[in-house]
């Protein structure tokens, strides 16, 4: 896949449309798992740790579905192994949604409803979700096949490729960096 890194800024358009795209999929499962938590741990009358649990799943499925149709729709992603990744990151980011929730909830005393979702679903979810970004770019929908080197496209002023070259993103060397 050719990457536009012109100084114009194509990958920056490409990574602001990464982040919105995951950002869009991760406000979906949000709600679901948002919705779900409060009405387990309300009507249904679960405790905060089984009904973070339940949510979560649900939220996990939603947001696999949509950045795997979605936003990493190009990637390709066969197999299993992509949704076992894809599930040990998101179970990493809910290990810090329910250390959080754990803490508030046994550790501070905070036992309401509003404590509970404040510090699970609140501060949790936008700790858990820093991880789960990371882990999903990086680890579950790659763009290479396996290897680090991408296909660069240099334009001119005019817009017209005037030669192909290869990096090798293992080396550290950034085109069009101070550093060369």
């Amino acid at each position: 896949m050719a990457r536009d890194v012109r100084p114009g800024g194509g990958q920056l358009v490409a990574d602001r449309r990464e982040l919105l795209g995951f950002a869009c999929v991760g406000l979906l499962a949000y709600a679901v798992d948002l919705g779900l938590f409060t009405c387990l741990r309300g009507p249904a009358g679960l405790g905060p740790l089984t009904a973070k649990t339940l949510s979560f799943v649900a939220g996990c499925a939603v947001a696999y579905a949509g950045n795997a149709l979605g936003t990493y729709r190009h990637t390709r992603t066969r197999g299993l192994r992509p949704c076992a990744v894809f599930l040990a990151v998101n179970a990493a980011g809910a290990a810090v949604q329910l250390l959080c929730l754990a803490v508030s909830h046994y550790g501070l005393g905070l036992t309401s409803q509003r404590a509970d979702t404040v510090s699970g679903a609140g501060i949790g979810m936008f700790l858990g979700t820093i991880l789960r970004f990371w882990g999903t770019r990086t680890l579950v929908f790659r763009s290479g096949s396996g290897s680090a080197t991408r296909t660069l496209v240099f334009r001119s002023g005019s817009g017209s490729a005037d030669r192909t070259g290869s990096w090798n993103g293992t080396s550290g060397g950034r085109v069009g960096s101070w550093t060369g």
